[in-house]
């Protein structure tokens, strides 16, 4: 890898994970917005993050009324686990289902040859994908915000490098062909070494329970990527999108944190990690 190439990923890394740190540190820490500067970010990324995925099966112009479609719910998804949760986060995931089953029902009755439910399915797969999953956010204290950012960030970075410098045997090559075995254990150990030395500084578990969440967040940040890699395969697509230099675009960033976010949530119920 080349010297630019590897200032750009430098570069890259760093506006994600700066802005996400910077947010929760104001609002959070300091009480500055009581949580609504939080929601604003989560919701301007996981905008940016579902028109993405939504252009992967709808490149384009293609259908821009259903990806706006989209967003509109994700972002009222987003503000009723801020505002209301409970039934009324129900009632916005019934009424998103419905509404693609609506546009279905309307396309079906002008040009039964052209309707697909997979549109609809798209549409609601989507909301999944993105607010419903980054919606964990605006339930976690700083440090574990920079935990699961952190995690995400190491696996990924170390991999990448461990990959390039002594990968040769490939872990899955019809999904990712330049993952390697070598590039997986650097990811995990470094994400288990990052995750133990949070939890002595910080942290009050145990510190095997450091070491087990760090190899759960690590193989969450692996799946994650393989099933982004997969999805992309599976459309013929090289990158999500275009908006960071030496990524690709933002889902290409954050396929891992999708999956280690609620990863980690799951461990937080069942482990108190942090006071």
């Amino acid at each position: 890898m080349n010297d630019a190439t590897h200032k750009k990923r430098i570069a890259s890394a760093c506006l994600i994970l700066a802005p996400p740190i910077l947010v929760l540190i104001l609002d959070k820490r300091l009480g500055l917005a009581d949580g609504y500067l939080v929601l604003a970010a989560l919701a301007l990324f996981s905008g940016l993050g579902q028109w993405e995925f939504y252009s992967l099966f709808w490149p384009g112009p293609e259908r821009r009324g259903l990806k706006a479609c989209g967003l509109v719910l994700g972002t009222l998804l987003l503000m009723t686990f801020k505002i209301a949760g409970g039934q009324w986060v129900a009632l916005v995931l019934a009424a998103a289902f419905w509404t693609g089953n609506m546009l279905f029902l309307s396309r079906f009755g002008k040009r039964p040859g052209e309707a697909s439910f997979g549109e609809s399915a798209i549409l609601f797969a989507g909301l999944a994908y993105l607010p419903l999953i980054m919606q964990f956010f605006m339930f976690l204290s700083t440090a574990e915000a920079v935990l699961v950012l952190l995690a995400a960030a190491v696996s990924d970075t170390a991999a990448y490098y461990a990959g390039t410098l002594w990968g040769k045997k490939k872990i899955w090559p019809q999904i990712s062909p330049k993952k390697s075995w070598a590039g997986s254990l650097g990811g995990l150990a470094a994400c288990m070494a990052a995750t133990l030395a949070m939890g002595a500084a910080f942290g009050n578990a145990a510190l095997w329970a450091w070491l087990v969440l760090g190899l759960i967040l690590n193989l969450a940040a692996q799946f994650g990527d393989f099933f982004e890699s997969a999805l992309k395969r599976s459309l013929k697509v090289k990158d999500s999108g275009k908006i960071l230099p030496g990524h690709g675009g933002l889902l290409d960033r954050i396929d891992s944190l999708l999956m280690v976010l609620p990863t980690y949530a799951l461990a937080r119920a069942v482990i108190r990690f942090f006071d």
